[in-house]
């Protein structure tokens, strides 16, 4: 198996999650597109393959490496710097790689930590992410401006075992913030050109599922979906019992992004169509 690891000024996130691959994987490559910090020293430290690549979206920094970079092995652990594999999840890795079957691809749940806290509640965990796939079987979309996604065609399979996320970068709610308020035009974009998205299915993998939910919340109106949903997650889904951090992660991500998307949105309806896909390369930069 190859582990491929993005990265922008990851010093503070790489140790960690090559740390917890390396030893038990064939290979491992950094693509970095353009730090300035030591990120390219802590990859030469673990024996990782440091390749740079210019970057514009995550979808077409991902369709590049699993394009052009020598991966010598079928099956490829997709990671961002700030991840990180836990020992359970390496056992079920290993397990299944032993005997893949038809599986095209797995699912591993992410625990979120935010400002050093696991954020358990507020329907946060598990979220299961595809993570691990045949290179040979995947493809992403580009109209991910935000999130990417890998979608395989075949056999799908969840793994046991937590994928820890946990910034670094963002130690500063100033980080955070400045991140996800440059995201928020980006999303309002992708949501702007939702119509290429399928339908989704309820009953179908976790993707499908979230699609289906996306489809939903963009029938919602304006201004009072990121209430509801902050209503939902905080109090319906008991995300208040994560504490102070909880309730600040919550807040920020269902309530003041979620509105500072529905503002963008507004602006970008007064626009004529053809400027929605034009994204600002100010805010398409991969930012950790």
């Amino acid at each position: 198996m190859t582990v491929v690891v993005l990265t922008f000024n990851e010093e503070r996130n790489l140790a960690a999650c090559l740390d917890s691959v390396s030893g038990w994987t064939d290979e491992i490559f950094v693509v970095d597109s353009g730090s300035t910090d030591g990120t390219a020293l802590i990859a030469d430290r673990f024996g990782a393959r440091f390749i740079s690549h210019p970057f514009e979206t995550h979808a077409r920094q991902w369709a590049w490496a699993l394009q052009a970079l020598p991966i010598g092995t079928d099956w490829v652990l997709a990671l961002d710097a700030d991840q990180r594999v836990t020992p359970e999840l390496r056992e079920a890795i290993v397990e299944h790689l032993q005997s893949p079957g038809a599986i095209a691809g797995c699912y591993v749940p992410r625990r979120q930590v935010f400002r050093g806290r696991w954020i358990k509640h507020g329907g946060y965990y598990p979220k299961y992410l595809l993570k691990l796939f045949r290179r040979d079987a995947v493809e992403l979309k580009d109209e991910d401006l935000v999130d990417h996604h890998f979608h395989v065609s075949g056999g799908l399979h969840k793994l046991r075992g937590d994928l820890i996320e946990d910034n670094r970068n963002e130690a500063s709610i100033f980080d955070w913030i400045a991140k996800h308020n440059r995201y928020a035009r980006l999303q309002a974009v992708v949501e702007m050109n939702q119509s290429s998205r399928g339908q989704g299915r309820w009953l179908g993998s976790p993707d499908e599922r979230t699609t289906r939910l996306k489809n939903l919340w963009a029938r919602l109106p304006l201004y009072a979906r990121p209430a509801l949903y902050f209503f939902y997650r905080y109090v319906l889904r008991f995300g208040f019992l994560d504490g102070k951090e909880g309730f600040v992660f919550h807040f920020l991500q269902a309530f003041w992004y979620r509105t500072l998307v529905d503002i963008n949105i507004d602006e970008l309806r007064a626009h004529p169509p053809e400027q929605l896909a034009a994204v600002p390369a100010e805010i398409s930069h991969h930012s950790g």
